[in-house]
């Protein structure tokens, strides 16, 4: 079927509504309109589904939300009986249309005779993945585009453990997209009548209540907080999202008295108002949090995304001017902090584990093992940290008592099977008030981990590719790596090769080829001769092509010199 054929059947579907339509009609004479709609589905991943909302086929609306929620109530019937009394847990976040969509998957899950929890209004998402464990749910759904502009909205989807959906899970959802009609297959009990029944159950404050519970677990040195409370001061934005309630309450019990909230960006908005993107990575989000920040005298200042599983900090610098913590020196910071108070408090496991992934700094291996631990990456994702935490755990070969990702993410405790920015703001904040009492911001705290582990700067490049050839570009980019692999990246010999597809390593040196652990993902590795990593790697949510930078050296001058260089070759990438 065409683009053309598929754009005529959903105008004339009786599904849609008259305001649908209408919005279809309106784009009647633009061609290139109707083919970006219509071309084909979303494509259903690991990470669910991301789209900007409009209607139509390559968009993020009710029909799609339904025909995937579907293909996933299918799945889940084909695991028996007592996997589908276990029921699934849904939430949402901030963004428009969130608790439309919210209520429609537990309709559909309703009219497939599989009963659902829903939380009564917008929560942070690593509330998602603690009440699929804690209430022995057989999967969940979470409606959230992260920190995407406001046009997007999305569908993540969790198995039993609370992670996000394993591959062959999500291999069989999309298998199923593609056999069931958009329109005609869908089953579904009205949201009202399916509450009234008792297929839908309604979550609230006594969920929050054995959620905050568990994120005050991980608090880890109180009494450092109380010592400096009275003069300790921070800055809270959570760009109108989800985090407005829950963290502020965690810093509060962890005994912060002087926690600032950005007022204007603590009003709940999927519009975002206040900001171009609701994104912790980009500092001119923070201008209204380093505004009050200077005018309340505070030198910490933390953010959440508006779905509430990233943060992002701001600190001053040496010249008194804040500025924004990358995801990986954050992550490098609190993986020493933990290990550090753990050790002052004699709770540091003997078989203690740090996990990040393959495209995070290398710095945390060094802390880990100057530490005595053991530390192990794995594919991008929370969803292989959580498989690594389990595999590991469940075997007794390890403890893990810290994950994290460069994007910002991270996640401590066993509660929750994904980055949580509720309890990073815990231990971040907790991290800053002991770096307080010994007279010192975050960035003297890193500057200190430079001097101890030596230094490490990453980059990453986001090699755009928009349009209907976006794909094909990426594609394209990977196999000519593939077909004529580099041998010097920015000036310097390139020593091995790696392709995590398959799991091979060239090594240029030697000429030999050998096999690692890790396989199965598109992503191309090259360590230079002078210890630099890059990586290239497709996004799994947005058209571009990501190449991380990760190196070391004597300096942060000499870091930023060989990231320079690697950059002129990672932007000739696109020609």
């Amino acid at each position: 079927m065409s683009y053309r054929d598929t754009y005529e059947k959903w105008l004339n579907s009786p599904a849609l509504s008259a305001e649908e339509k209408a919005e279809l009609q309106s784009i009647a004479n633009d061609e290139k309109e109707i083919e970006s709609r219509f071309f084909a589905p979303l494509d259903f991943g690991t990470a669910g589904l991301r789209g900007t909302m409009c209607v139509g086929l390559h968009q993020m609306n009710i029909h799609v939300v339904r025909h995937a929620t579907q293909a996933f109530a299918e799945v889940i019937l084909a695991e028996g009986p007592e996997a589908v009394k276990r029921g699934v847990a849904v939430c949402h976040d901030c963004r428009n249309h969130g608790r439309e969509f919210a209520e429609e998957v537990c309709a559909v899950m309703a009219g497939n005779g599989i009963p659902s929890r829903i939380f009564d209004a917008l929560r942070p998402t690593p509330e998602v993945s603690f009440a699929i464990r804690e209430y022995g749910c057989i999967a969940g759904v979470n409606v959230t585009a992260s920190h995407n502009p406001k046009e997007y909205n999305g569908y993540k989807v969790y198995w039993q453990d609370g992670a996000q959906l394993p591959p062959h899970h999500a291999d069989a959802i999309a298998k199923k997209m593609g056999e069931l009609d958009l329109f005609d297959s869908i089953k579904r009990m009205d949201f009202d009548a399916a509450v009234q029944a008792g297929m839908v159950t309604i979550m609230g404050q006594e969920t929050d209540e054995k959620f905050l519970a568990k994120v005050m677990e991980q608090a880890t040195d109180k009494a450092v907080v109380a010592k400096v409370a009275d003069s300790f001061k921070m800055v809270y934005t959570p760009f109108h999202g989800t985090g407005h309630k829950l963290i502020p309450e965690a810093l509060r019990r962890l005994g912060i008295k002087h926690c600032i909230p950005v007022p204007e960006q603590m009003v709940i908005d999927g519009d975002f108002p206040t900001v171009a993107s609701p994104n912790p990575e980009n500092p001119e989000g923070f201008a209204l949090a380093v505004e009050l920040a200077n005018k309340e005298g505070a030198d910490f200042i933390l953010g959440s995304d508006p779905d509430a599983d990233r943060i992002g900090l701001m600190v001053r610098g040496k010249d008194g001017k804040f500025i924004v913590l990358s995801g990986n020196q954050t992550g490098v910071l609190m993986l020493d902090y933990v290990i550090g108070a753990k050790k002052r408090m004699g709770t540091l496991p003997a078989n203690a584990v740090a996990l990040t992934t393959i495209v995070s700094s290398n710095m945390a291996h060094k802390i880990a093992k100057d530490n005595g631990m053991k530390s192990y990456s794995t594919f991008t994702g929370f969803k292989f940290l959580a498989e690594k935490k389990d595999q590991l755990e469940s075997t007794g070969e390890g403890s893990v008592i810290f994950s994290f990702e460069e994007s910002f993410g991270y996640m401590l405790g066993d509660f929750v099977r994904d980055k949580d920015a509720v309890t990073a703001s815990l231990v971040a904040t907790e991290m800053a008030a002991w770096y307080y009492d010994r007279g010192m911001t975050l960035y003297d705290a890193l500057m200190e981990l430079y001097d101890k582990y030596g230094v490490y700067l990453e980059k990453t490049m986001n090699l755009v590719m928009p349009g209907l050839d976006g794909l094909q570009k990426m594609a394209k980019l990977m196999a000519d790596l593939r077909q004529t692999p580099p041998t010097e990246i920015g000036g310097m010999a390139v020593k091995e090769q790696k392709d995590y597809k398959d799991g091979s390593v060239h090594c240029v040196e030697c000429g030999k080829d050998s096999k690692m652990e890790l396989s199965g993902s598109n992503v191309l590795r090259y360590e230079l001769s002078d210890g630099t990593s890059v990586i290239v790697r497709p996004s799994g949510t947005e058209p571009k092509v990501k190449v991380y930078i990760l190196t070391q050296g004597e300096s942060v001058d000499a870091c930023q010199a060989k990231i320079a260089k690697i950059q002129v070759w990672a932007e000739a990438l696109k020609n």
